[in-house]
């Protein structure tokens, strides 16, 4: 089970009202509650046995703490550096110093101890109070501070003593955040990972994680502007939202919608994108797919469009590989994908199937998951789209509003 990691404020009384819920249903058998106790307590009591400080004890390691206590103070720090709340944060701190070493929100979070939390939610108050004492370690808050493009905040750690060096403009090639990359350029800093490497952060925008098309294009066009090559290309002009040079192929070449393309086209070696092709991430997967494939994945919608306008066939199946997997349209992608934003709409299915998109198609697919709790190749045999998106083993990246209209949609037999 996926961490439940502290994102945003939350409430300490509803966290504790969770966990009585959670040991009234392990008490009565409830499946669900079984196998959280199973992933999380360390020693799982009998039903019989079980206490509210179990329940609180695997609510907090859900969430990445050792034990309630780490995560009550955890959560206290955490709420105050969000509310920017100075004092509250001093008070803490003064009263349990330990917290000044710790993350805030998570032994493994990358958010890391209270200056780089309060760099990476924007708290000014409480970074300049922070400053004023023993800040803990200016790199690491510089670094979230570029990673969400927090100029202000940015230039008050360079002054107090952190430095910009290689490697900073990483974070906001992850977060494609194009004033972090402006900044970095401002201050003449190195536009390469730490080891030097100036393709590495193109290769990031491309192979990323992250899907915000204006965020990426404007990445990508800095890049190019700071003397970075990108080849014309059907793909790349996907990659950049060029819809006007994508059109003008397309003219060019009226067959180029429903020309398939290969995983090296969509995340090129000559950009220093990785030899390993798991690192290209991505939801259904892409390799031997055509560019409206591509489009739902990358949440170019817009593209999608010009596509179907230009007559790109919305059940072109991808290509199969050496061990028959494959075949599936672009309508697979659309239910299961990375682009977070238009996993809550049902906007791309229905324009798929505005198009003509046939529900009934049925592929066979086979999906791992990098940096994902579970790793492992899932296969996925004869199935439609529907099929695919309630079995996938990541519930987190289904279209839920997607599935539920191609259940609506007849032919498409729910699960």
């Amino acid at each position: 089970m996926p961490i439940q990691r502290l994102l945003a404020p939350a409430d300490l009384s509803q966290l504790k009202t969770q966990a009585k819920e959670l040991r009234r249903a392990f008490r009565s058998g409830d499946r669900s509650a079984r196998e959280v106790f199973a992933e999380f307590h360390p020693h799982p009591p009998s039903p019989s046995d079980v206490k509210l400080s179990d329940a609180q004890l695997v609510m907090a390691r859900q969430r990445d703490f050792p034990s309630w206590p780490r995560l009550v103070d955890g959560l206290t720090l955490f709420n105050a550096i969000c509310a920017d709340d100075a004092d509250a944060v001093e008070a803490l701190l003064r009263a349990k110093p330990h917290l000044a070493d710790l993350p805030v929100n998570g032994g493994t979070s990358n958010w890391g101890e209270p200056l780089a939390c309060a760099a990476q939610v924007g708290a000014g108050a409480v970074l300049d109070r922070l400053l004023a004492g023993e800040p803990g370690d200016l790199q690491h808050a510089l670094d979230r501070a570029i990673l969400k493009g927090r100029r202000a905040m940015a230039r008050t750690l360079i002054k107090a003593g952190a430095r910009p060096e290689p490697g900073l403009v990483m974070g906001p090639c992850e977060s494609l955040n194009i004033e972090g990359l402006r900044f970095l350029a401002e201050i003449g800093a190195p536009l390469t990972d730490e080891h030097g490497d100036r393709l590495a952060p193109v290769a990031l925008l491309l192979e990323g994680y992250h899907r915000d098309p204006p965020g990426k294009h404007a990445c990508l066009a800095f890049f190019e502007d700071h003397g970075i090559a990108l080849p014309d290309t059907p793909v790349m002009a996907l990659h950049r939202g060029d819809r006007l040079r994508l059109e003008a192929l397309s003219k060019a070449d009226p067959a180029l919608a429903d020309r398939r393309v290969s995983y090296r086209d969509i995340y090129p070696r000559a950009l220093g994108c990785h030899e390993d092709e798991s690192l290209g991430l991505h939801g259904t997967p892409l390799d031997g797919g055509g560019l409206l494939h591509l489009a739902m994945d990358f949440d170019e919608l817009e593209i999608a469009e010009l596509l179907l306008a230009h007559g790109a066939d919305p059940n072109l199946p991808a290509d199969r590989d050496a061990r028959g997997f494959g075949g599936h349209t672009p309508l697979f992608n659309a239910v299961v994908s990375q682009a977070a934003r238009t996993r809550r709409s049902d906007r791309p299915v229905r324009l798929l199937l505005d198009a003509g998109a046939d529900p009934d198609i049925r592929a066979d697919i086979r999906k791992a998951i990098r940096f994902h709790d579970d790793e492992s190749e899932h296969l996925y045999r004869d199935v439609t789209a529907l099929d695919y998106a309630r079995r996938f083993h990541a519930p987190a990246w289904v279209n839920q509003p997607g599935a539920a209209l191609l259940e609506q949609h007849a032919g498409a037999r729910p699960i």
